[in-house]
């Protein structure tokens, strides 16, 4: 018993699986990074610059950085499949890393304010494309070089160790280092990381793979049948709660406060890093759990469950300090602790040949999904009467919540178990062999 566990140990903590989790680490720093220091840096770059323009100019550099990531996934993917694992892993490190160091440089730039944001637009997207391709390579190449019994594990690893790169760019972020020195100690971050990648070696199932006669890295295969789309769509779905807790209920987390008379003072900056402490021991306890019970799914129906009890203890806290609002944060950020298996099942529902467009995409349209889930948000809350408590928040919050959690249940009920899956095994396109044989 004693060998086997350490064979386990062994095999959890190899090279491959901590420069994944590392390199996660870096691209979880820089995505949070931005949500830190970003106001600040407008700020410092236009001086005396108006409230609501910093606001706006904010949105839209963050909406920018979101438009890489969705392209990102895409591009990433499809060269993942296309060219291997670790070209994506060492192409998505040196563009987001770089891209982190040219951020820093426009704070010494002479320029108009408008040729700074474009510049600065420019940064971030470029940055939000690297930053797409980390996470989808890093558990491709995990999940395949690992055993089906095991490879739960790895995958807990990259995604804990991942977001604690949250932690430490808040940490950072509100430190007296400058925004501009936060923003090189990612570039810098990520480029030592290209050191420790030289040790580690292509899946033995893409090598295997690229011989074979079948169409590898098209983004589209995922909707060549029916039955692959709804399943590729679920995966997306099950998705939903994590950034609808983590854009909306702690984005507006200092609002929320106010709504409910908390006593002390509630700081945004503190709410974000409080959540992904959370996240991470729930990454951890999922991805364990997933491995006790066997199951993905008997996970996922846990954490949702868990959501729906903290999201409603949460909007009805009234009157209680801040301490114990914390304390709801945290386990907020607990209870979307899924994010590990939700990679992982995206991961394990799709053969070798677009394994890496799925497990890039998956998580990268997930975060996406924020931006349709705050249209449903502001649809409702504009149904509210505006009053200077803004309490409509609070309604509109728990009505996404229920719409939310709903279409989450309803497509995990519809969802394939996929632990202990065999994934040595391909996606076919019939029209592709007939075009070859013709």
């Amino acid at each position: 018993m004693t060998s086997s566990h350490q064979f386990k140990f062994k095999e959890v903590f190899n090279i491959t699986v901590i420069v994944a989790a590392l390199g996660y680490f870096v691209d979880v720093y820089d995505l949070v990074l931005f949500l830190i220091v970003g106001k600040t840096s407008i700020r410092e770059l236009i001086p005396g610059i108006p409230k609501s323009e910093e606001i706006a100019n904010f949105k839209y550099l963050l909406n920018v950085q979101m438009m890489g990531m969705l392209v990102g996934g895409i591009f990433w993917g499809v060269m993942g499949d296309k060219k291997g694992r670790l070209s994506v892993l060492f192409g998505s490190i040196i563009m987001y890393s770089l891209a982190n160091i040219a951020n820093g440089l426009i704070a010494h730039i002479d320029a108009a304010p408008d040729n700074l944001i474009t510049i600065y637009a420019i940064m971030r997207f470029i940055a939000g494309v690297g930053l797409a391709g980390e996470l989808g390579a890093g558990v491709t190449l995990v999940m395949e070089i690992m055993g089906k019994e095991t490879r739960g594990y790895g995958a807990m690893m990259v995604a804990s160790i991942g977001v604690i790169g949250a932690v430490v760019a808040a940490l950072i972020g509100m430190s007296d280092l400058g925004w501009e020195v936060t923003y090189y100690i990612g570039g810098g971050l990520g480029l030592l990381l290209l050191i420790l990648r030289l040790g580690v070696f292509e899946s033995g199932m893409f090598e295997k793979m690229k011989n074979e006669g079948v169409r590898k890295g098209d983004f589209f295969l995922l909707f060549k049948t029916k039955e692959r789309m709804i399943r590729y769509i679920k995966c997306l779905l099950i998705g939903l709660p994590v950034w609808f807790i983590i854009g909306i209920l702690v984005g507006l987390a200092p609002e929320i406060a106010n709504i409910l008379n908390v006593t002390g003072t509630v700081q945004q900056e503190l709410c974000v890093m409080i959540c992904y402490i959370g996240l991470v021991f729930g990454d951890i306890a999922s991805g364990a759990l997933s491995q006790v019970l066997k199951s993905r799914k008997k996970v996922f129906f846990i954490f949702y469950s868990l959501c729906c009890i903290f999201i409603a203890i949460y909007l009805n806290l009234n009157g209680v300090s801040y301490k114990v609002f914390y304390t709801l944060i945290f386990l907020l950020g607990f209870s979307v602790g899924f994010w590990a298996i939700l990679i992982m099942v995206g991961s394990e529902s799709f053969g070798t040949n677009v394994r890496a467009t799925a497990t890039t995409t998956v998580p990268n349209f997930v975060r996406g999904s924020l931006v349709l889930i705050t249209l449903l948000f502001d649809l409702i809350y504009g149904f509210f009467p505006k009053g200077d408590s803004f309490s409509g928040l609070i309604p509109s919050a728990a009505i996404v919540t229920c719409i939310v959690m709903i279409i989450s249940f309803g497509a995990l009920y519809f969802l394939e178990e996929t632990f202990g899956k065999d994934l040595n095994y391909l996606e076919q396109d019939p029209h592709y062999h007939e075009k070859n044989r013709s």
